[in-house]
């Protein structure tokens, strides 16, 4: 295959779903991963996509744009898994928790399928089917009702009724973007507000950030930095926002993905 080709082949995939991965482009196409990455440059550089760390997604169209979950799945894998990690330390048996929609806090859901007597309040069907298909009986899963989002999260009066009642232990927050004006954001108004409900519901809040939410702003501010109890992000903040974010929020955690 021509290089002309490739690129045209890798192009239609990311528009089709979002996002790309250099290893798995590489296997399918029978080519070195630095093919791949120069194909990826030579799409970046007429603006055709983005890079980002270990492939490319879509051009961001603007900050009401919302991803669906297939494309964000694609995209920030080991510090996701990273961070993901770091949060499920802080669940214990017993506890009442909320996994807001996202795909940070779904990978989370994997890794507590097995804590004992967990009761877990989520917007995210990804989140909830995690659960339901690991069927602990021990577990309660309450899955919130209302409008299904492009990221698989159930928003609006629905959700927002449902929440309002409910008394938590923790929240793990997922978030779209986040900067010092704006706060925590999300491109969609609706889940803003069942994003606000969950914080206000929960005595602690937990918000799961890689480092390149950071600097991207979406329409909707859910709350201030400085309302998270834990900011749990990866190393790829420079020295200056890891600064900012210590200052500002009450607990900073910075994983190493490996």
């Amino acid at each position: 295959m021509l290089a002309q080709q490739r690129q045209a082949a890798i192009l239609d995939r990311v528009r089709a779903t979002g996002g790309v991965r250099v290893s798995e482009l590489a296997a399918e196409y029978g080519v070195s991963d630095m093919t791949i990455r120069r194909d990826l440059e030579a799409l970046a550089d007429r603006g055709l996509l983005a890079k980002v760390h270990g492939g490319a997604t879509t051009v961001s169209p603007g900050s009401a744009h919302e991803p669906g979950f297939a494309a964000k799945s694609v995209r920030q894998r080991d510090e996701k898994a990273a961070i993901a990690a770091r949060a499920a330390a802080l669940v214990s048996p017993g506890d009442a928790i909320a996994l807001s929609a996202g795909t940070t806090t779904a990978g989370l859901a994997q890794l507590l399928v097995d804590v004992p007597s967990l009761t877990v309040v989520t917007n995210s069907i990804p989140v909830a089917d995690v659960f339901y298909r690991a069927g602990r009986p021990d577990q309660t899963v309450v899955l919130t009702g209302g409008t299904r989002t492009p990221s698989d999260a159930l928003v609006g009066p629905v959700a927002v009724a449902a929440i309002g009642t409910l008394h938590l232990d923790v929240l793990f927050l997922g978030v779209h973007g986040m900067s010092e004006r704006a706060g925590y954001t999300t491109p969609n108004l609706m889940e803003a507000d069942v994003n606000r409900a969950l914080v206000e519901a929960a005595e602690r809040l937990v918000v799961l950030a890689d480092s390149t939410k950071w600097g991207t702003v979406g329409i909707s501010s859910i709350v201030p930095l400085q309302r998270a109890d834990v900011l749990i992000t990866d190393d790829g903040v420079d020295a200056a926002t890891r600064s900012l974010l210590s200052e500002t929020v009450p607990e900073l955690v910075v994983v190493n993905p490996q």
